[in-house]
């Protein structure tokens, strides 16, 4: 039997998808244990789902932080509550370069699209989906990816695509990214969880990672 992983979800908004791997964890679906939510936002609802599940939960503000102090103290409760892995699912601050060093390998971002395209500065939310219908885009997605001091640009754990259509609108396009987003999420954690993929994770062995790949199952996108 596989044993929970011990994940630390920092959000900053609804918390949707800590209600849906909250709801997944609970049932057996997915073999995660939530030991800590993190916001930035004091006002954040992610925190009221999170406690209405009786998780436990902590803000810790990044604007206007020192970034190493603020790594300190992030880093100490990470390590009271037993976190293993950190997951940043719609965590809106970028986290600081002295964090993501010492947490190196054990962080990974859910970003609402087929990344390298449409990441970086401002990509978020619906201004993403705004961005690819924009572009004319055909198709959409999920990324699961390693989180590096380089701003989504880390390694590709796995991509989940889905059909952009002629009458999408960013919330229409959004509900189905949500969708895909879950099932990239909840496939990245199992292969945490049972060792396929190894906690910290450094890429591929023998070779460097690559964009579009998810290691557990050889090259190319993975659904």
């Amino acid at each position: 039997m596989t044993s929970p992983l011990a994940v630390a979800v920092f959000a900053s908004g609804e918390g949707t998808t800590l209600d849906a791997l909250a709801e997944q964890a609970a049932g057996g679906h997915v073999p995660v244990r939530i030991v800590l939510v993190l916001s930035d936002r004091a006002s954040a609802p992610v925190l009221e789902r999170a406690r209405r599940r009786g998780l436990p939960t902590t803000v810790l503000a990044l604007r206007g932080a020192v970034p190493e102090t603020w790594a300190d103290e992030a880093s100490r409760r990470l390590r009271s509550a037993g976190a293993s892995l950190v997951v940043l699912a719609g965590f809106l601050s970028v986290l600081p370069p002295e964090f993501v060093r010492r947490w190196e390998g054990r962080i990974i971002n859910l970003h609402p699209a087929l990344l390298p395209k449409f990441g970086g500065k401002g990509m978020y939310g619906d201004h993403v989906h705004a961005a690819v219908l924009a572009a004319g885009e055909t198709e959409s997605g999920a990324t699961v990816h390693l989180v590096t001091e380089d701003l989504d640009a880390g390694p590709i754990l796995i991509q989940q695509r889905v059909p952009v259509e002629p009458d999408d609108t960013p919330e229409r396009l959004r509900h189905r990214v949500q969708t895909a987003e879950r099932v990239a999420l909840f496939s990245v954690l199992e292969r945490f969880a049972g060792g396929q993929l190894p906690l910290p994770y450094r890429g591929p062995p023998g070779r460097p990672p690559s964009r579009g790949t998810d290691p557990s199952v050889g090259p190319g996108r993975s659904a």
